[in-house]
């Protein structure tokens, strides 16, 4: 099959490898007919994330049509169409029954490696590093999934695969840091990225009730589409001392919630702390940019909520933990259990509540893939959303 490989900072291709088959008896493989460009695998892309290893299939929002089925899996049949979540777990251990998916004990080969770095070990992720298990992704043709009768979810109605696929990773991910962010009605939530996952996070924040929503950004395109399709107030900050309007705009409080949807590559223009943070990651002595991270508690009302679904590596430097401490603000964060919001967010679309392929600009073949993260990463030809169809044709792609 063809699959996208990576092979270095910057250099993924589409290679030839193996199908997958089944290797356990709880597996099904599927048919990917659509799978998404995620912001966290520009982290792969940019080689933020360690323990990547050369040949690496990519990608973790997948969905397509069930072509084999193990022996044991009970809810699903050939034929079936399926979303797939990022996360893989086994629905059995301590977490998976707490419905802490993403913190499942059991599916992750790599977690020696994670202890190394974080103490404990998170759940197995598809298409991506050693770290996280070294699960072939779903930038491809064809993918196995393991435990399938806990992680798909069956779509049997007529919705295009646009409309369920991000059902996937980011809004259930943006959906759970509006959770998070302890929302109530009324209150004014500023949210810092208006990517993919930022923008399902405008878009949860409303179904949380609150009253205000202000969304902090400096690419022009991600700025309209928070303020057309996400009805928020909008700051770009290479205009905005974006702390200064934050409490102007709250009448000197702070906005009651926070969400950094940026993570480990925040950008910044003329601060001082993202300069050094900028040569210290050219130096290889750090690999993350809490920027935002830093304005988020700095900006943040006393006894506030900080959401971070933002990707983080390591160590960050310069943390205002004295601030975050002295303002007693809550701080949430971590990988999104995706089983958890499947079905009521499935029902939410089924509903007409919302229809998330409004995030998509560029719909593409497989083997255009690595033209696309490189659009993707320099945020060029308007692209916000990249879906890949692996089996769409030269007409379908003049059509797009």
């Amino acid at each position: 099959m063809k699959a996208l490989a990576w092979h270095g900072v910057g250099d993924v291709r589409v290679d030839t490898v193996p199908n997958p088959s089944i290797l356990d008896p709880k597996d099904i493989i599927i048919q990917i007919t659509a799978s998404g460009i995620c912001g966290s695998d520009l982290h792969l892309y940019d080689g933020i994330t360690p323990t990547m290893e050369e040949g690496d299939i990519i990608g973790h929002e997948p969905m397509g049509i069930v072509v084999e089925v193990g022996a044991e899996v009970k809810k699903f049949k050939k034929g079936d169409r399926v979303v797939v979540p990022f996360v893989i777990a086994c629905g059995c251990c301590f977490f998976c029954q707490k419905e802490l998916y993403s913190a499942c004990d059991t599916t992750n080969p790599g977690a020696d490696l994670q202890k190394v770095a974080m103490g404990q070990a998170g759940a197995g992720l598809f298409g991506y590093s050693g770290m996280m298990g070294r699960y072939p992704g779903a930038q491809a043709e064809y993918l196995r999934v393991p435990h399938a009768d806990v992680g798909p979810i069956k779509i049997e109605s007529g919705l295009a695969d646009e409309q369920v696929l991000f059902l996937s990773d980011i809004f259930p991910t943006g959906y759970m840091a509006a959770e998070n962010a302890n929302i109530q009605p009324g209150d004014t939530v500023a949210i810092w990225g208006c990517g993919p996952v930022g923008q399902f996070a405008i878009q949860s924040a409303w179904m949380f009730g609150a009253a205000r929503v202000i969304a902090i950004d400096r690419v022009p395109e991600r700025l309209e589409m928070a303020r057309t399709h996400g009805r928020a107030e909008i700051l770009n900050f290479d205009e905005d001392p974006i702390h200064d309007r934050l409490i102007e705009m709250t009448g000197g409080r702070g906005p009651d919630s926070c969400i950094d949807a940026v993570g480990a590559e925040a950008h910044s223009t003329g601060s001082l702390d993202a300069v050094i943070d900028r040569a210290k990651q050219a130096m290889k002595l750090t690999m993350d940019r809490p920027h935002v991270l830093r304005q988020a508690i700095m900006a943040c009302r006393k006894a506030g909520t900080l959401s971070i679904p933002g990707v983080y590596f390591g160590l960050l430097d310069k943390i205002p933990f004295g601030a975050l401490v002295g303002k007693g603000l809550t701080v949430k964060s971590g990988q999104t259990h995706v089983q958890r919001y499947l079905a009521p967010l499935l029902e939410k679309i089924e509903n007409g509540e919302i229809d998330p392929s409004f995030v998509i600009t560029h719909k593409i073949p497989l083997q255009d893939a690595p033209d696309a993260y490189e659009k993707f990463r320099t945020k060029t030809d308007g692209c916000i959303k990249v879906v890949i169809k692996p089996g769409m044709t030269t007409a379908e792609k003049v059509a797009v």
